[in-house]
């Protein structure tokens, strides 16, 4: 994606992705890429995120809205406490958010076969 805003996009990324924090920096990028993976309606689950996380994770990128109290409950029952569920949700939002970015841009420029990549 090449905009006038590549540089706050890229400042973002980073931002989310590779900073310190409570999760593994590589777990972060995991996330955010099969994010944007599910978006892109891919049905296979990341080799690198553990089976407590992928169905949240599946969720935020597909139905954001329908995530739960219970949800975040049973990610802490998993043994994650707030900031490392925060900087995973954070993740997974990002790989869906900035998917539907570059598609929405892509239509706008008229690009068809990336708009309608399913």
């Amino acid at each position: 994606m090449h905009t006038r805003y590549t540089a706050h996009t890229q400042r973002l990324i980073d931002a989310v992705l590779n900073s310190p924090g409570e999760t593994d920096a590589t777990l972060r990028q995991a996330i955010e890429t099969q994010s944007a993976q599910f978006s892109l309606r891919a049905s296979q689950e990341g080799e690198q995120i553990p089976p407590a996380v992928a169905a949240y994770i599946k969720k935020v990128a597909l139905y954001a809205y329908k995530t739960t109290d219970e949800d975040i409950e049973a990610l802490r029952k998993a043994g994650y406490g707030e900031d490392a569920i925060l900087e995973m949700t954070l993740s997974a939002a990002l790989g869906a958010g900035m998917i539907r970015l570059e598609r929405g841009l892509a239509a706008l420029k008229g690009d068809a076969d990336a708009a309608q990549k399913d």
